[in-house]
């Protein structure tokens, strides 16, 4: 081992909820867990304002306060830290080998991959500037913010309906804008929509700019087909157009599906023996830090039992797992 290499039993690619919770129950079982944390660490909790919704916290807690705590618990039981990017993997033999940015090579007889998913953003400068004040990413993380205010959701497919659907529990009313005529839902989600009285759709038009200074106070919309340019008055601006799981590392190595997500089976195993995964990077569904602090619990627990069955031997070729086939 070269002095750039560093040796783990378990390496941990992730610092938001899964990896955190995955680090805690790892150095728990004395596995000395080493956390890859990522450059910025802590996943999209970093970016949350007040978490309302996580057990614990009767009066809530700022999401960087939440991370830095868990990041703690799991340090107090001998996990360790490196703030660095994995920028390659070798998961072709065993123990696997993590190439970071500066800090040299982790050598791990066990992987657990952490890595989350990004909501994809309209990339707008004061949609930047407004996030956490009035422009969310999350409808079940932050609706309860916007009670009795009128709510703007950006999207045409199933999860802008359900984020409009589900906003409407508490705003007064909810316009769904997407740029193209026609939305991409289901027929029955998009029935739903249209038949609800406190919701509306402006289709063929654009969020141009977020209005507001400290908060949103409205979405300044072009519409297409006249290119008429009008501002809408809304409390809060929902962005549903999807999530990017950070998985570009694993493409060809792991087995993704067609949109980028971590393929598992038996709960959290990778098409790779010895790698497992936690989190948003699989699951496209839920997407809360609690689900994805429950999804770490299990990976480490699956990582205990896995290596206290593994013979203590020199390196070898690793065999591929009974989950799918070939990548996507």
């Amino acid at each position: 081992m070269t002095p750039t290499e560093r040796r783990t039993r378990v390496a941990i690619i992730g610092s938001g909820a899964a990896g955190l919770t995955a680090a805690l129950y790892t150095a728990r079982a004395e596995l000395a867990p080493l956390v890859i944390s990522g450059v910025p660490a802590g996943g999209q909790l970093i970016i949350t304002t007040e978490v309302e919704n996580f057990p614990g916290f009767p009066e809530g807690i700022q999401g960087p306060e939440l991370i830095d705590r868990m990041r703690q618990q799991a340090a107090r039981f001998g996990a360790e830290f490196l703030d660095d990017n994995v920028n390659r993997v070798d998961f072709s033999h065993r123990p696997f080998r993590l190439e970071t940015g500066s800090q040299g090579t982790v050598i791990a007889d066990a992987v657990i991959v952490a890595t989350g998913a990004n909501a994809r953003w309209l990339g707008l400068p004061s949609e930047g500037r407004l996030q956490g004040h009035g422009v969310s990413a999350c409808a079940t993380c932050d609706g309860f913010f916007f009670k009795g205010k009128e709510l703007a959701v950006v999207g045409g497919g199933d999860t802008a309906m359900e984020e409009a659907l589900f906003l409407t529990n508490f705003a007064t009313h909810v316009t769904i804008i997407h740029r193209r005529p026609e939305l991409r839902a289901s027929p029955i989600m998009q029935e739903r929509v249209r038949t609800h009285p406190k919701i509306s759709l402006l289709l063929d038009a654009e969020v141009e700019e977020v209005l507001g200074r400290e908060s949103v106070e409205g979405v300044r919309i072009r519409e297409h087909a006249s290119g008429a340019v009008r501002e809408l008055k809304v409390g809060g601006l929902f962005v549903a157009i999807g999530h990017v799981p950070a998985t570009e590392i694993f493409r060809g190595v792991l087995h993704l599906d067609a949109e980028g997500y971590l393929k598992v089976h038996d709960h959290t195993r990778t098409n790779i023996e010895g790698v497992f995964a936690a989190g948003d990077v699989h699951d496209r569904r839920y997407r809360q830090a609690i689900t994805a602090a429950g999804a770490g619990c299990m990976a480490a627990l699956d990582v205990e039992r896995w290596l206290a069955e593994q013979p203590t031997t020199a390196p070898s070729p690793v065999r591929a797992g009974s989950g799918p086939a070939t990548p996507a």
